[in-house]
């Protein structure tokens, strides 16, 4: 979870940027998803459980449509029943020490589905290479499309499969990329 009715609330705590990073990395990582009552919403007031109900405040649109998202791709059948995996970031060139900014992880389903998470975990522009653990990206193209925002990108399945993907994101940024082969 990310908030609950004994912790002040996340919209409360978390900057922009910062809630969503944190919420990609807690809700899509292996385990049980816990959604505490109006924080899809950006609820601030911290109320009591007994009380049923509290003041009424503003949604925050913008974060609303961020969680409209992510649960989207918790609904993806990878992220239910794949395998998940953490992933090496390395430095995008000799004295980048962006890279140890990033997190990503990967989800790998039964039907050859797959899912690459990453989320520059930092208030600075980050760059790095993550190794992708997926063995038949060779010899072919590969779609790669953010199912949390909107970029779409190609890329040749030999240079994945032997520098990794290049990164290059702005503070907090998160994406959820889903892997398709081209043709």
């Amino acid at each position: 979870f990310l908030e609950n009715h004994d912790e002040p609330r996340a919209a409360a705590l978390f900057p922009a940027g910062l809630h969503e990073a944190a919420a990609v990395i807690t809700f899509l990582s292996p385990g049980l998803r816990f959604f505490h009552q109006g924080e899809f919403q950006g609820r601030q007031k911290r109320i009591s459980p007994h009380l049923c109900r509290g003041p009424d405040e503003p949604t925050d649109q913008q974060l609303e449509q961020f969680y409209d998202r992510l649960l989207a791709v918790l609904r993806l059948p990878v992220v239910r029943t794949g395998q998940w995996q953490l992933l090496a970031c390395v430095p995008a060139w000799d004295g980048n020490w962006t890279w140890d900014c990033f997190l990503a992880f990967a989800w790998h389903g039964p039907g050859g589905e797959r899912l690459l998470v990453t989320v520059n975990y930092a208030p600075n522009q980050s760059q790095c290479y993550v190794r992708l653990p997926f063995a038949d990206l060779g010899n072919s193209p590969w779609r790669l499309e953010d199912v949390l925002g909107t970029a779409t990108y190609d890329r040749e399945g030999n240079d994945l499969q032997a520098h990794g993907l290049y990164l290059d994101m702005s503070p907090w940024q998160v994406s959820a990329f889903s892997l398709t082969k081209g043709s």
